[in-house]
């Protein structure tokens, strides 16, 4: 079988095991699915073609997980998050899909590696962040997600509130599901869709019900924040070394 975006069988598989590791994560902590494939991805293969995958993977995520999330979505937070996000998801991905290969691993890496950086400080907010507050990150998260990482701003600004991690997660997932539904027209718009996109998102599907599905068992019975670190503390790392082999 001919795999899409000209990938080797050896690269096919590699990406497969990473996908199942990044829907792991998303199954138990909420966020961190694109980031951690798209960094894993950049050490094999250009990641660009294959952010509208992850992002229609995304959605597909939410559907395996709605039922367990609804009552817990902090629609107080999502909603200014969703407009700011929304401002800015036009001119972000019309930028990034002018990136050649080596510019879209370096950018995505820089970014992924920056706000891991800020998850690892521990900072924290001193005061409750009203409806401009959330605006303000919503935009942000809109500006990096045409690297796939759209998450991470949210992802930080909420680690930094006091949140029951119920609440995290599932305030997380509401939101990246609203900003890929966002992006992927403007992708498409763009040329960075296609027959290949369809492809793997077909083939990408069975393995993403089961790492959500095995994540989502973890999620009870496990320390939110020493995972969370992890996620972070490996997003760093990867992120450091997909820039060394750009720059090398």
């Amino acid at each position: 079988m001919e795999l899409p975006f000209d990938l080797t069988a050896g690269q096919g598989a590699y990406l497969a095991a990473a996908l199942f590791v990044a829907a792991y994560i998303r199954g138990y902590s909420g966020f961190g699915f694109s980031a951690i494939f798209i960094i894993l991805a950049a050490l094999t293969t250009n990641p660009l073609p294959l952010i509208p995958v992850i992002f229609a993977c995304e959605i597909a995520m939410t559907l395996f997980q709605a039922r367990g999330i609804r009552a817990h979505v902090d629609w107080s937070r999502v909603r200014p998050l969703l407009i700011g996000a929304a401002i800015a998801t036009v001119p972000s991905v019309t930028v990034m899909a002018r990136l050649g290969e080596d510019q879209a691993r370096l950018a995505i890496s820089t970014v992924i590696l920056v706000l891991s950086l800020i998850l690892l400080s521990g900072w924290q907010l001193r005061r409750p962040i009203g409806f401009k507050g959330n605006l303000s990150v919503g935009i942000l998260s809109g500006m990096v997600n045409s690297a796939g990482v759209g998450g991470l701003p949210a992802a930080a600004f909420l680690t930094a509130q006091p949140l029951a991690p119920a609440v995290f997660r599932a305030t997380m997932i509401v939101f990246l599901t609203g900003i890929d539904i966002f992006a992927l027209p403007v992708m498409h718009a763009n040329g960075l869709t296609g027959p290949s996109t369809l492809v793997g998102v077909g083939l990408a599907f069975p393995i993403l019900g089961l790492g959500v599905w095995a994540g989502g068992l973890r999620f009870s019975s496990a320390s939110q924040s020493q995972f969370r670190r992890v996620i972070v503390i490996l997003l760093t790392l990867f992120s450091i070394l997909n820039i060394a082999k750009v720059v090398a």
